[in-house]
C-alpha cells in the first residue's frame, strides 16, 4: 500500500506536525507500506516533497526556499498573494504539486500527521472522504468534536459528569465591556486562580494562567488566547525592531503572520516594521496586532489541584475500546504549555499515575466512556486531573496525538507490546476499519482491510527468518547509560521499521566490563523516558494495572505483533550473540566481537 504521509499544514502547530510526519516516514513498516511524503504548506497546497527535504530540521529550512526569504525567516503566508505561475515555480523547487482529485494516482491511504484547525477538525477528513481516500483517525464528526474545547467540556459533562467550573467569553463582549467587570464575573464563575485557553488550538498553544487578583493579568491572558498582541510606543522604540518583528513571525514566540493593524492585513515582517514605525510616528497610542486566525471566544477553567495525566484509548480489531495505562505528567512548571511540552526538560512522565489501583481503574473507565460516547474511534488521547479526593476531571481529547517517537501515546502503546512501527500499522489498519463504518465505499475498504490483514499476518509469520541485530547500550555510570540510551532508541526505531532485520535490545550494567550484566529487553522497556527508569525495571516487576491492561488488549497485541508482551531477561552474552547475525554497540569501553 502507498501511504501518503500528510504533514506540515496551515495551523500554528505545523512544526510539530512536520516532526510527526518525519516520525511516520522513519518508522512506518517498510515490509507493508511505501510512504509518500505529502507536505502541506501554510496556504493549503499539497506537495509530494523531495525526499532529501523530509528530514530538514524545520519547515523554514526549505520552504519558502531561501531565495524567497531575504533578511527574515518566514513562512509561505508572508509572501502574500502569488500568481499561480509564481507559486508553481516556487513549488517545483521542493517537489511535485498535486490536487486532491489526483490523490488516487499516488496513494491508497492518507496518514494524517497534521494538527490544529484545518488538520484535525474534520476539514481535511471531509476532503479525503469526498475523493474516496481512506484516512487515519476518527471520522469527520469525531474530529470536529476533538478540536473544540468548549464543545468537549459540554459533551464530557453529559458523558461522564464533569465537576469542573468553566465559562466562556466572546471577543465581542471582551471589547465592549469593562475589563474589571468581566474579571469579577469570571472569578465568580470559576474562582481564582484559573486557566485561559484558546479553544481551537492544540499542543498547549494559547494557554495562559491567571493567579493574581489583578485586572492587568486577566487582560494580558485573555488577549494572549485571542492572539492579540499590544505594542506600546515605549516597547517599540526601545526594542530591536528587526528582532521584534521576526519573533512575531515565529509561531512558537509570536502570534504569527499575517496580522491586522488598524484594519489592514500585514503579511511580511519588513512590512510590519514599516507599519509600526508609521503608527508610532503619528500617535503614542498602543498598536493592537490581531492574528488573521484569531479566536472568536476563549475558555476559562477553574485551576485544578491534582495529578495531571494523559490516557490514550484505542480499539481491538473488532472495534472494542481499550483504555491504555494513563501517564502522569510531573510538571516542574505552573502550566504545561507549548514551551514546557516541547522546549524544556521541566516535566517528567510516569506510567501509570502514582495512586491507588481503584483510582487508576476509575481513570481508565472514564476515558473509555468518553471515547465511546463522543464517537471518536481509532485512537484518542484524553487529558485530565486526578484530585487528592480521587475525583477524575477530564479535558482536551486529542484525536491526533503527537507523533514524535517519545510521544505519550507511543509510550502507552508500548506497554501492551507495540513499538512505534506496530503503532503506525495499528493506526492505518484500524482507520480503514473505521471508514467502513461510515457506509461509504464499504466494499472497496473491506477488500483493502482484508488485504492488509493478510499482509500483517504474513509479516508476523516471516519474522523468525529475519536477520537479528543485537544492539548493546547502557554503561558503567549514569551519564554513560543516558547517552547510549539516546542513541539506542534511534537505532531501535530504525531497525524495527526495516523489512529485513529484527532488533534485539541488550542493556548492559555494572561497574566495569568484567562485572557487566546483560539484559534482553521487551518492547515496553525501550520506551522508558530515561535509562535510570530501565535500571528500576530490571527486577521484572509489572504494575497490576498494566498487567490487566495487557489482558484487555491481547487481541490488539496478537494481531499486530503475533506475541504477548515479553519480560526482562538476564542473559549470557555469548548465547544471545550466537543467535544474532549482526551487532551495534553503544557502550563506551566495551568491545565485543561476534
Amino acid at each position: 500500500m502507498n501511504i501518503g504521509i500528510f504533514f506540515g499544514g496551515p495551523a500554528r502547530e505545523r512544526e510539530i506536525s512536520f516532526a510527526g510526519g518525519k516520525t511516520a516516514m522513519e518508522n512506518i513498516d517498510k515490509s507493508l507500506f511505501t510512504p509518500v511524503p505529502i507536505f502541506v504548506d501554510g496556504t493549503g497546497n499539497f506537495i509530494i516533497l523531495n525526499e532529501s527535504l523530509v528530514y530538514s530540521s524545520s519547515i523554514r529550512d526549505f520552504y519558502p526556499p531561501k531565495s524567497y526569504q531575504g533578511d527574515y525567516t518566514i513562512y509561505s503566508e508572508s509572501l502574500g498573494q502569488l500568481t499561480d505561475e509564481e507559486l508553481d515555480t516556487m513549488l517545483q523547487t521542493i517537489g511535485t504539486r498535486i490536487s486532491p482529485d489526483k490523490f488516487k494516482s499516488y496513494i491508497d491511504f492518507a496518514f494524517i500527521a497534521m494538527h490544529g484547525p484545518g488538520c484535525e477538525d474534520g476539514s481535511i477528513q471531509g476532503l479525503l472522504e469526498w475523493y474516496g481516500i481512506p484516512y487515519s483517525g476518527p471520522s469527520v464528526m469525531g474530529s470536529s468534536i476533538g478540536i473544540d474545547k468548549i464543545a468537549q467540556n459540554d459533551l464530557i459533562r453529559l458523558a461522564v459528569g464533569l465537576n469542573k467550573r468553566t465559562t466562556t467569553l466572546s471577543r465581542q463582549l471582551f471589547e465592549q465591556e469593562e475589563a474589571s467587570t468581566l474579571f469579577e464575573q469570571i472569578k465568580a464563575q470559576v474562582g481564582l486562580p484559573f486557566v485561559v485557553k484558546a479553544p481551537h488550538q492544540g499542543s498547549s498553544i494559547g494557554v495562559a494562567f491567571v493567579k493574581k487578583d489583578e485586572v492587568s493579568d486577566f487582560v494580558k491572558a485573555v488577549k494572549q488566547c485571542f492572539f492579540i498582541r499590544e505594542v506600546s510606543a515605549e516597547e517599540w522604540n526601545t526594542s530591536d525592531k528587526k528582532e521584534f518583528v521576526q519573533k512575531m513571525a515565529n509561531l512558537d514566540e509570536g502570534i504569527g503572520l499575517p496580522v491586522a493593524l488598524n484594519n489592514e492585513l500585514i503579511y511580511h515582517p519588513a512590512e510590519l516594521m514599516t507599519k509600526l514605525d508609521a503608527h508610532f510616528a503619528q500617535s503614542n497610542t498602543k498598536a493592537e496586532l490581531i492574528s488573521s486566525n484569531a479566536e472568536d471566544a476563549v475558555l476559562f477553567e477553574s485551576f485544578v489541584k491534582g495529578q495531571e495525566f494523559s490516557c490514550g484509548v484505542i480499539q481491538t480489531p473488532d472495534c472494542v475500546s481499550v483504555a491504555l495505562p494513563p501517564t502522569e505528567i510531573i510538571a516542574g512548571v505552573e502550566v504545561f504549555d507549548f514551551k514546557a511540552k516541547y522546549q524544556s526538560s521541566a516535566t517528567r512522565k510516569r506510567i501509570p499515575i502514582e495512586t491507588s489501583l481503584e483510582n487508576l481503574h476509575k481513570v481508565q473507565a472514564d476515558v473509555k466512556k468518553a471515547f465511546d460516547s463522543l464517537k471518536f474511534g481509532v485512537c484518542t488521547r484524553i487529558d485530565g486531573f486526578l484530585t487528592p479526593e480521587g475525583e477524575v476531571l477530564l479535558h482536551d481529547p486529542n484525536t491526533i496525538p503527537g507523533m514524535s517517537p517519545t510521544s505519550l501515546i507511543f509510550k502507552q502503546m508500548a506497554e501492551i507490546g507495540l513499538n512505534v512501527t506496530d503503532a503506525i500499522t495499528y493506526f492505518i489498519r484500524q482507520s480503514i476499519r473505521e471508514r467502513i463504518r461510515t457506509g461509504k465505499n464499504t466494499m472497496k475498504f473491506q477488500l483493502l482491510l482484508e488485504k492488509l490483514d493478510a499482509a500483517i499476518a504474513a509479516r508476523i509469520a516471516s519474522l523468525g527468518a529475519r536477520k537479528q541485530v543485537a544492539f548493546l547500550f547502557g554503561g558503567f555510570d549514569a551519564e554513560a547509560q543516558e547517552a547510549s540510551y539516546a542513541e539506542a532508541k534511534k537505532a531501535y526505531g530504525r531497525l524495527a521499521a526495516s523489512a529485513e532485520v529484527l532488533p534485539v535490545p541488550i542493556f548492559v550494567i555494572g561497574s566495569d566490563a568484567s562485572s557487566a550484566k546483560y539484559y534482553k529487553l521487551p518492547t515496553n522497556i525501550m520506551f522508558k523516558e530515561f535509562a535510570e527508569d530501565i535500571v528500576k525495571a530490571l527486577d521484572g516487576s509489572v504494575h497490576p494495572l498494566i498487567t490487566q491492561t495487557r489482558i484487555n488488549a491481547e487481541a490488539i497485541t496478537l494481531h499486530f505483533t503475533g506475541k504477548l508482551v515479553g519480560t526482562v531477561e538476564e542473559i549470557d552474552l555469548s548465547t544471545i550473540l550466537s543467535t544474532c547475525q549482526a551487532q551495534q554497540n553503544f557502550v563506551t569501553g566495551l568491545e565485543i566481537d561476534l
